[in-house]
Protein backbone atom coordinates (compact mmCIF):
# COMPACT_ATOMS: atom_id res chain seq x y z
CA UNK A 1 0.00 0.00 0.00
CA UNK A 2 1.11 3.52 -1.20
CA UNK A 3 2.75 6.37 1.51
CA UNK A 4 1.08 9.64 0.64
CA UNK A 5 3.04 12.66 1.44
CA UNK A 6 1.78 16.05 1.52
CA UNK A 7 3.54 19.74 0.72
CA UNK A 8 1.40 20.72 4.67
CA UNK A 9 4.09 17.81 5.97
CA UNK A 10 1.60 15.30 6.38
CA UNK A 11 1.91 11.43 5.98
CA UNK A 12 -1.17 9.22 5.17
CA UNK A 13 -1.00 5.42 5.59
CA UNK A 14 -2.95 3.14 6.15
CA UNK A 15 -6.48 5.24 7.13
CA UNK A 16 -3.62 7.19 9.98
CA UNK A 17 -1.76 10.50 9.40
CA UNK A 18 1.95 11.11 10.75
CA UNK A 19 3.97 14.53 11.20
CA UNK A 20 6.64 14.21 8.50
CA UNK A 21 9.57 16.65 7.74
CA UNK A 22 10.17 17.26 3.78
CA UNK A 23 13.01 19.04 2.34
CA UNK A 24 14.19 22.83 3.13
CA UNK A 25 14.14 23.89 -0.23
CA UNK A 26 10.59 22.64 -0.77
CA UNK A 27 9.04 20.27 -3.50
CA UNK A 28 10.24 20.04 -6.71
CA UNK A 29 9.48 18.42 -9.87
CA UNK A 30 12.92 19.50 -11.32
CA UNK A 31 15.11 17.97 -8.37
CA UNK A 32 19.09 18.88 -8.64
CA UNK A 33 22.12 17.77 -6.59
CA UNK A 34 21.97 19.74 -3.71
CA UNK A 35 18.83 21.98 -3.89
CA UNK A 36 17.48 20.76 -0.73
CA UNK A 37 14.22 20.07 -2.12
CA UNK A 38 12.02 16.89 -2.00
CA UNK A 39 11.45 15.53 -5.60
CA UNK A 40 7.47 14.86 -6.38
CA UNK A 41 6.57 11.86 -7.78
CA UNK A 42 6.31 8.02 -7.34
CA UNK A 43 9.19 6.15 -5.95
CA UNK A 44 8.98 2.65 -5.05
CA UNK A 45 10.43 1.58 -1.61
CA UNK A 46 12.57 -1.64 -1.56
CA UNK A 47 14.96 -2.27 1.59
CA UNK A 48 15.54 -1.27 5.05
CA UNK A 49 18.95 -0.03 5.92
CA UNK A 50 18.88 0.24 9.95
CA UNK A 51 21.84 0.95 13.25
CA UNK A 52 21.97 -3.11 14.67
CA UNK A 53 23.68 -1.07 17.71
CA UNK A 54 20.40 1.28 17.99
CA UNK A 55 17.49 -0.83 16.74
CA UNK A 56 16.44 -4.04 16.68
CA UNK A 57 15.42 -5.01 12.99
CA UNK A 58 11.82 -4.09 12.81
CA UNK A 59 9.25 -6.35 11.71
CA UNK A 60 8.88 -5.33 7.64
CA UNK A 61 7.73 -7.08 4.09
CA UNK A 62 10.90 -5.39 3.01
CA UNK A 63 14.61 -7.08 2.61
CA UNK A 64 16.56 -5.18 6.01
CA UNK A 65 20.28 -4.78 5.94
CA UNK A 66 22.11 -3.92 9.09
CA UNK A 67 24.79 -0.74 8.27
CA UNK A 68 28.06 -0.79 9.54
CA UNK A 69 30.54 1.98 10.55
CA UNK A 70 31.74 2.24 7.40
CA UNK A 71 28.14 2.73 5.40
CA UNK A 72 27.73 5.84 3.18
CA UNK A 73 25.90 6.66 0.09
CA UNK A 74 27.51 8.82 -2.95
CA UNK A 75 25.97 12.39 -3.64
CA UNK A 76 28.90 13.30 -6.08
CA UNK A 77 27.76 13.62 -9.76
CA UNK A 78 31.02 12.88 -10.72
CA UNK A 79 31.16 9.46 -8.88
CA UNK A 80 30.74 6.21 -11.00
CA UNK A 81 28.73 4.76 -7.58
CA UNK A 82 26.54 8.28 -7.89
CA UNK A 83 23.30 7.58 -5.64
CA UNK A 84 24.38 4.06 -4.30
CA UNK A 85 25.40 2.56 -1.49
CA UNK A 86 28.90 2.93 -1.14
CA UNK A 87 31.41 2.08 1.57
CA UNK A 88 33.44 4.49 3.63
CA UNK A 89 36.48 5.71 2.86
CA UNK A 90 35.46 6.61 -0.30
CA UNK A 91 37.22 9.02 -2.67
CA UNK A 92 34.12 10.68 -3.72
CA UNK A 93 31.26 13.21 -1.79
CA UNK A 94 29.22 11.28 0.06
CA UNK A 95 26.76 10.87 3.10
CA UNK A 96 27.53 8.94 5.94
CA UNK A 97 24.69 6.59 6.68
CA UNK A 98 26.17 5.41 10.37
CA UNK A 99 25.57 8.44 11.79
CA UNK A 100 25.55 10.14 15.90
CA UNK A 101 22.38 12.36 15.49
CA UNK A 102 20.09 8.78 15.09
CA UNK A 103 18.58 10.21 12.52
CA UNK A 104 19.87 7.54 9.99
CA UNK A 105 18.78 4.62 12.48
CA UNK A 106 16.18 3.52 10.24
CA UNK A 107 16.45 4.28 6.17
CA UNK A 108 14.31 3.63 3.69
CA UNK A 109 15.95 4.86 0.21
CA UNK A 110 13.63 5.33 -2.17
CA UNK A 111 13.57 4.50 -5.92
CA UNK A 112 14.79 7.79 -7.20
CA UNK A 113 16.73 8.64 -9.86
CA UNK A 114 18.28 5.08 -9.79
CA UNK A 115 17.35 3.09 -12.37
CA UNK A 116 19.97 4.30 -13.62
CA UNK A 117 20.95 7.39 -11.73
CA UNK A 118 21.56 10.32 -14.19
CA UNK A 119 24.31 12.74 -12.56
CA UNK A 120 23.19 15.60 -10.74
CA UNK A 121 19.40 14.74 -11.11
CA UNK A 122 19.52 13.64 -7.22
CA UNK A 123 20.98 11.05 -4.72
CA UNK A 124 20.19 9.91 -1.36
CA UNK A 125 16.49 10.79 -0.68
CA UNK A 126 15.37 8.50 2.02
CA UNK A 127 12.19 7.87 4.42
CA UNK A 128 13.95 8.17 7.80
CA UNK A 129 13.88 9.46 11.48
CA UNK A 130 13.14 12.99 12.10
CA UNK A 131 14.78 15.23 14.39
CA UNK A 132 12.65 16.32 17.49
CA UNK A 133 11.89 19.42 16.12
CA UNK A 134 11.06 18.38 12.65
CA UNK A 135 13.72 20.41 11.37
CA UNK A 136 13.88 20.15 7.51
CA UNK A 137 15.78 17.87 5.57
CA UNK A 138 17.82 17.81 2.42
CA UNK A 139 15.49 16.81 0.74
CA UNK A 140 14.23 13.55 2.33
CA UNK A 141 10.70 12.31 3.55
CA UNK A 142 11.39 11.63 7.89
CA UNK A 143 9.14 11.07 10.19
CA UNK A 144 9.42 10.37 14.25
CA UNK A 145 10.95 7.29 15.13
CA UNK A 146 7.98 5.39 16.47
CA UNK A 147 6.00 6.21 13.59
CA UNK A 148 8.71 4.79 11.28
CA UNK A 149 8.69 1.61 12.94
CA UNK A 150 4.65 1.48 12.66
CA UNK A 151 4.70 2.39 9.02
CA UNK A 152 7.65 -0.20 8.80
CA UNK A 153 5.32 -3.22 9.74
CA UNK A 154 3.28 -2.64 6.93
CA UNK A 155 5.55 -1.77 3.90
CA UNK A 156 6.43 -4.37 1.54
CA UNK A 157 8.72 -4.16 -1.54
CA UNK A 158 6.69 -2.60 -4.45
CA UNK A 159 4.96 -0.67 -2.21
CA UNK A 160 5.42 3.31 -2.93
CA UNK A 161 5.91 6.46 -1.25
CA UNK A 162 4.13 9.21 -3.32
CA UNK A 163 5.17 12.69 -2.82
CA UNK A 164 2.48 14.93 -3.93
CA UNK A 165 2.02 18.88 -4.04
CA UNK A 166 -1.16 19.43 -2.84
CA UNK A 167 -1.86 20.35 0.76
CA UNK A 168 -3.20 17.22 2.99
CA UNK A 169 -6.62 19.54 2.84
CA UNK A 170 -6.98 18.67 -0.61
CA UNK A 171 -5.76 14.91 -0.47
CA UNK A 172 -8.55 12.61 -2.25
CA UNK A 173 -10.71 11.13 -0.05
CA UNK A 174 -11.45 7.17 0.42
CA UNK A 175 -12.05 5.30 -2.47
CA UNK A 176 -15.66 3.75 -3.10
Amino acid sequence: MDIQVYASGLLAHRDRLYRCALGKGGLTSNKREGDGATPIGRFTVRELLFRRDRVASPKTGLASHAINVDAGWSDDPADPEYNRQVRRPHRFSHEILYREDGLYDLIVPLGYNDAPPVSGLGSAIFLHVARNDYEPTEGCVAVDRADLIDILYYLEIGDAVVINPLPSSQRPGPRK
